[in-house]
C-alpha cells in the first residue's frame, strides 16, 4: 500500500507561482512506484491529469499546463513536487496526487485545494 500526502495548496493571484508536494510512504518500495504525479478537479468538471514523472524520469504534462508547470521526483525522499508559474484563475482546483506501481494498483492523495484570484 502507499499512502500519499499532498502540501502545498493555497490562494495566489493570477500570475503568480505556487509549489505542490506530495510524501509518498508504505510499504511498497518507491522503485516499485512507476508512476507518480498530480491530477485536478475543478467544480463541476472531471478529474483530469496534470502532470505525470515516471520512475525513469520521462514527464508528460497537460497541453494546458505545458510550459508553465515543471514536475519532479525525488525517490530518495519518495516525493513528487509540481512547480506551477504564471497561474490563471482557470487552474483553481482541487490538486491531488497520484502513484502507480508495477502491479497497477493506483493510489489517491486526498487533495490540496488552489485557488488563483483574478
Amino acid at each position: 500500500q502507499v499512502q500519499l500526502v499532498e502540501s502545498g495548496g493555497g490562494l495566489v493571484q493570477a500570475g503568480e507561482s505556487l509549489g505542490l508536494s506530495c510524501a509518498a510512504s508504505g510499504s511498497v518500495s518507491i522503485f516499485s512506484i512507476t508512476v507518480m504525479g498530480w491530477y485536478r478537479q475543478a467544480p463541476g468538471k472531471q478529474r483530469e491529469l496534470v502532470a505525470t514523472v515516471t520512475l525513469s524520469g520521462s514527464t508528460d504534462y497537460a497541453d494546458s499546463v505545458k510550459g508553465r508547470c515543471t514536475i519532479s521526483r525525488d525517490n530518495a525522499k519518495r516525493t513528487v513536487a509540481l512547480q506551477m508559474n504564471s497561474l490563471k484563475p482557470d487552474d483553481t482546483a482541487v490538486y491531488y496526487c497520484y502513484s502507480r506501481d508495477v502491479r497497477r494498483r493506483e493510489y489517491w492523495g486526498q487533495g490540496t485545494q488552489v485557488t488563483v484570484s483574478s
